[in-house]
């Protein structure tokens, strides 16, 4: 299931890149142009698992909507849209409750990121499962460890960051831009499309029997690849 952001944001310019690009990183959001809807949406918190909230709204700043939620004693995960870098601002946002903070202009991609980064660490802190199981394959998310029929894999950080996408979303296909989105949050450096297929490649002399004919990691010409559940 797609996380579900709560987004409070009155720049109409921006909102429409902001739809495409979290909708197409497999993310469900909801826009509210004002502090008075954001409040409104208070009432239904729980269907949420993340708040971004726009600092300088028509009707008020998100820090008021952020102190109402902390003051309910609720710690879902927020991040602050800033117009400037300013010190002063930032320090309030982190000071009232605040997870992190990103200055506009901001590239999309970089907020993806922060999201993703935050919810990872939201997950660990809500202690949810700390393992993945599908088929043959375990996953020790506290451990970062792969095991494949009872067998430890060496694999390096990025293919260890790829088979856990591809793995939590076993059977759907995942296209190349969300795998290289993905990957350059997690080892830092640009990952092209190239880089991508030798990681595959890898991940495949590492986990298929037959790396020319994979059972697991699966190509999908024009889209992506996806992870096919295979059982021991």
């Amino acid at each position: 299931m797609n996380n579900k952001i709560l987004l409070l944001e009155d720049d109409v310019s921006l909102i429409d890149g902001l739809k495409y690009s979290l909708k197409k990183n497999g993310f469900d959001v909801e826009f509210v142009c004002s502090v008075h809807e954001a409040l409104a949406c208070l009432t239904e918190i729980d269907k949420y698992d993340m708040l971004i909230l726009d600092v300088t709204l028509p009707d008020g700043t998100g820090f008021e909507v952020c102190e109402k939620v902390r003051g309910y004693g609720n710690q879902i995960p927020i991040i602050f849209l800033t117009a400037s870098d300013e010190e002063v601002s930032i320090i309030r946002g982190l000071d009232c409750g605040g997870d992190d903070y990103i200055t506009k202009p901001f590239k999309l991609g970089e907020l993806c990121s922060r999201i993703r980064a935050l919810l990872r660490r939201a997950g660990l802190s809500n202690q949810e499962t700390t393992t993945i199981e599908c088929g043959d394959i375990k996953i020790d998310l506290l451990g970062s460890r792969v095991l494949l029929k009872g067998k430890m894999l060496e694999l390096t950080a990025a293919e260890y960051r790829l088979v856990c996408l591809l793995v939590r979303n076993a059977n759907r296909i995942i296209t190349r831009e969300v795998i290289l989105d993905e990957l350059w949050d997690s080892i830092g450096d640009y990952v092209d499309n190239n880089t991508l297929s030798v990681y595959v490649r890898r991940l495949r002399e590492k986990i298929e029997i037959d790396p020319s004919h994979p059972e697991h990691l699966l190509t999908v010409r024009g889209f992506g690849y996806q992870w096919k559940e295979v059982d021991e």
